[in-house]
């Protein structure tokens, strides 16, 4: 049976359909999308205003420690997979953890960001009990980044004091994403997510733009099926092919896609906490910077000790790995101000009676 042809709208009305929160359709997300020129100009600087808006000139920032390498998983994009045999593993004592999180607290963080490999060395009952000191010894959010887990494990860590999970689908295209997680599977991903969205988990997900064979449509329906799970926090990230890796050769995800994605996502969930990413500031000095230009509201500054910090290469030429933390939360800081916008001071916790 023939597929009906989609007929999208024109750019304005698209734009109309965003603002005045019109259903989500493909047929006016890809328009936006596939923005180019003034239009695109146009879309960003909306973005930027429905944030003002909703959000405030604040971003808020969230200290990221990267405490383990090691993954079980063999993903085709990244460069911790576990068949990359020539990155040096490496694992945080718990010590060393509280270590990074007292000095995170101390500098002005809010939250911090417990970010992994699939590492099953941090069981339910280690990581519960990092969690109950890290909660016991600071006043910190809690965030954890640390992939695919039962829904046992969730329940044990969200008791222990978790305040939010991040957890990227990546993409919701069934071919696409076979194509980079082949020891993976979509429906047992989007299941997690389901279980830490019913355990009251402040939630997180996001999408990688620049994926072979992703086009505007298969990010479309990306988007159409964050709403549906009513994710909180969203992360973009560009593709960065990584030469360890099976796509190496693959042509990778552009700034300006990276932009027009955060900024029709900032239009679709005017509420939702969206960080200006790293991989922005690998593919231009101010990628950063322009990223909350086009709607996002938060910075993750790398606070993991700095001996390790090249070995966490999910993609290539990171940016920041020399720094120290004192460092780097001055850099950002003032990198922040002299966009004319505040550093947030308070928790950043999700909006849910707006969102």
């Amino acid at each position: 049976m023939k597929e009906n042809k989609i007929e999208y709208i024109d750019f304005e009305r698209a734009l109309a359909a965003a603002i005045s929160g019109e259903p989500l359709s493909v047929a006016w997300l890809v328009p936006l999308l596939d923005a180019a020129g003034q239009n695109e100009t146009l879309l960003i600087l909306s973005a930027d205003k429905v944030r003002a808006s909703t959000m405030g000139d604040s971003v808020h920032l969230r200290g990221l420690i990267e405490f383990s390498n090691y993954c079980r998983k063999n993903c085709h994009y990244c460069g911790l997979r576990k068949d990359n045999k020539k990155v040096g593993r490496y694992r945080l004592s718990k010590e060393e953890i509280l270590e990074c999180a007292l000095k995170a607290e101390k500098l002005g963080y809010k939250t911090i960001v417990l970010q992994s490999g699939e590492d099953l060395h941090f069981s339910t009952e280690i990581m519960s009990g990092i969690i109950k000191e890290l909660k016991e010894k600071t006043k910190l959010a809690v965030t954890l980044s640390l992939g695919e887990r039962d829904e046992e494990t969730y329940v044990a860590w969200r008791q222990a004091g978790a305040d939010r999970y991040l957890l990227r689908i990546e993409t919701t295209d069934p071919a696409i994403f076979k194509k980079i997680h082949p020891d993976s599977d979509l429906e047992y991903r989007k299941n997690c997510l389901y279980t830490l969205k019913k355990l009251g988990y402040q939630l997180g997900s996001g999408v990688m733009v620049g994926l072979p064979g992703q086009d505007a449509l298969s990010l479309a329906k990306d988007i159409i099926w964050l709403k549906e799970l009513g994710v909180e926090m969203i992360g973009i990230g560009p593709f960065l092919p990584h030469k360890e890796t099976p796509l190496k050769n693959e042509k990778g995800g552009t700034l300006k896609q990276a932009l027009r994605l955060i900024a029709v996502l900032r239009l679709v969930f005017p509420y939702a906490h969206m960080p200006a990413t790293t991989a922005m500031g690998t593919l231009d000095p101010l990628g950063r910077e322009q990223a909350l230009e086009a709607g996002a509201n938060v910075m993750m500054p790398n606070i993991t000790p700095t001996a390790v910090r090249p070995l966490y290469e999910i993609y290539p030429n990171k940016i920041c790995l020399d720094e120290n933390a004192d460092k780097c939360f001055g850099c950002v800081t003032a990198r922040i101000i002299a966009l004319g916008r505040t550093v947030g001071a308070d928790y950043g916790h999700v909006i849910r009676k707006k969102l």
